[in-house]
């Protein structure tokens, strides 16, 4: 029997939104990447290139996480969602893929944006992945995005 896991990073809400419901529609466990230092509005402000996201990207830097997944074995099946900042995923989801062995596990990023597209981040978030691991999918959704339409996309990576 496979096990899926719905993980995601959410620093306003919006992805939150998104990783809540696929998980309802397909049945799966949840597990939110919350940083050790939470975001604040100011943090955010992409438009401040003192902000420390910009600070983060520029700089490539890894951010500290709050919490682990005890038993990440247990699932085949990851469905892994961020907001997209500059094109590509923030660095948590960096730091969160290089801290765990995920071999022969199967992948599905979905992500959020206010106006970019996912773009290259499938190809960018390879480099970060466990042999074997693969990732089968990726899709930008609105916030907004019905249930059926999430439930739908997830079996369709099957």
């Amino acid at each position: 029997m496979s096990k899926s896991l719905v993980a995601y990073f959410s620093a306003s809400g919006i992805t939150k939104k998104v990783a809540v419901r696929l998980a309802a529609s397909i049945g799966a466990d949840v597990f939110e990447i919350k940083p050790q230092k939470p975001y604040t509005d100011a943090d955010l402000r992409w438009t401040n290139p003192l902000a420390r996201c910009n600070r983060e990207k520029i700089g490539r830097k890894d951010v500290p996480i709050d919490d682990t997944i005890s038993n990440i074995a247990k699932y085949d099946t990851m469905y892994l969602g961020f907001p997209i900042w500059y094109y590509a995923a923030p660095n948590i989801i960096q730091t969160f893929l290089k801290q765990y062995d995920m071999s022969n596990m199967r992948i599905a990023l979905f992500a959020t944006s206010g106006g970019s597209d996912i773009g290259k981040t499938k190809d960018k978030l390879k480099l970060y992945l466990s042999p074997g691991a693969k990732i089968i999918g990726a899709r930008l959704f609105n916030p907004n995005t019905a249930e059926d339409e999430l439930k739908s996309w997830a079996n369709s990576l099957i």
